[in-house]
């Protein structure tokens, strides 16, 4: 696994055995370019990365001139590669990338609408985590108000669960198929 584009390019990243499901180099390009055609470019935005993992797809963004990331992960294994893998590149980047080891649900709970406005969300739970838990996240999302109202909203999910559906509030852009994954694209 390495980072695609950007400042880091070229950058080996650690991807330890059993710990995540990290997306891969090709599911990453797919991602930003997506994204970019939509939002132009990855320059000072901020991007939250629910379900961290190895923090692969925030150091991309880094990596492209993010201004700041924040991964949340609660397995500590993961959080710690997530800090490991930004070891590895901060040198080359200039955005902040911090790491809050805690579950999903507890940092929603904690957010408010006052915090940093995101413009980006990407959401890449487990495959075996139900499609009816992401939509209540997806919609505490919408509750507490912590994106732009021009953001983007990236899940990814496995191809061969039933299908994703957007809750209320979402207005879906794009659906893109790589492998075993669906990136599904929407915005606020």
């Amino acid at each position: 696994m390495r980072i695609i584009a950007g400042s880091a390019k070229g950058r080996t990243l650690v991807t330890p055995a059993g710990v995540t499901r990290p997306t891969s180099d090709r599911t990453r390009e797919g991602i930003f370019s997506a994204l970019e055609s939509e939002i132009g470019t990855c320059e000072g935005i901020s991007l939250l990365d629910l379900y961290g993992g190895t923090g692969a797809v925030g150091l991309e963004a880094l990596s492209r001139g993010a201004a700041e990331v924040i991964a949340v992960e609660k397995d500590v294994k993961a959080a710690n590669v997530c800090r490991e893998n930004y070891d590895l590149i901060r040198n080359v980047v200039t955005g902040s990338f911090s790491v809050l080891r805690m579950s999903v649900d507890s940092f929603l709970d904690l957010a408010t609408n006052k915090e940093s406005h995101f413009d980006v969300i990407y959401l890449d739970p487990p495959y075996e985590v139900p499609n009816s838990t992401i939509e209540k996240v997806l919609s505490k999302i919408i509750e507490k108000q912590i994106f732009k109202s021009d953001g983007v909203v990236i899940a990814e999910r496995a191809s061969r669960l039933n299908a994703f559906s957007w809750p209320v509030g979402y207005t879906p852009i794009k659906e893109r198929k790589y492998g075993e994954g669906t990136v599904y694209f929407a915005q606020f």
